[in-house]
């Protein structure tokens, strides 16, 4: 898969202007702020191709980019409160809405910050795809702003954290040095790889 070809398709507000799934997805879940930007950039090779939001909460919409063919699929940040009753009703439905549409999902890259214990948000989206029965792997961001002996103390609390999460590999990430790139790549390579 070439990384350098990928380019912006479209941003959907809605559940009903989704395009069809003709094409193999590969899904990026977070809280608000936990980096899905950062990692999509780092993924592409990119500085900008996905805007990174200096407000938390600002992604309201699923974003597709094509890499070399496949769907990079960015879903809104979850768990962030200053949204309208309406807003919140219309988050909902696309999320849900997006994972039960019966879509070529190969693969979920759930993010979460590695510098905080899971929030309960984390908690059910993790319970979420387990149920659904969708394949996917969990990214540490951010792990470069911890100093090494919080590194591996976090580390080892998070094996403790998402024991429930069952057998999944756990990535620690960090945009600025690049650590976890390649194997976060060789996952989404073997689960498009399955696809096929």
């Amino acid at each position: 898969m070439n990384y350098n070809k990928a380019f912006f398709e479209a941003a959907y507000g809605l559940l009903s202007q989704l395009p069809d799934s003709n094409a193999c997805e590969i899904a990026f879940a977070g809280r608000s702020n936990v980096g899905k930007s950062s990692l999509l950039n780092k993924l592409f090779n990119r500085k900008q191709l996905a805007r990174v939001s200096s407000v938390p909460g600002k992604t309201v919409t699923i974003n597709f980019y094509d890499v070399d063919g496949i769907k990079f699929v960015d879903l809104p940040g979850y768990g962030y409160a200053k949204l309208s009753k309406q807003e919140l009703g219309r988050f909902s439905e696309l999320m849900e809405g997006y994972f039960k549409t019966d879509r070529n999902i190969a693969l979920v890259v759930q993010l979460i910050d590695m510098r905080h214990p899971l929030s309960k948000d984390d908690e059910g989206m993790i319970e979420f795809l387990k149920a659904m029965e969708i394949p996917f792997i969990i990214v540490m961001t951010k792990c470069d702003k911890l100093k090494k002996k919080a590194y591996e103390e976090r580390l080892a609390l998070s094996k403790h954290e998402l024991a429930f999460a069952g057998n999944v590999p756990v990535i620690p990430f960090s945009s600025v040095t690049g650590q976890g790139i390649n194997g976060i790549k060789n996952y989404i390579e073997k689960a498009v790889m399955l696809e096929d």
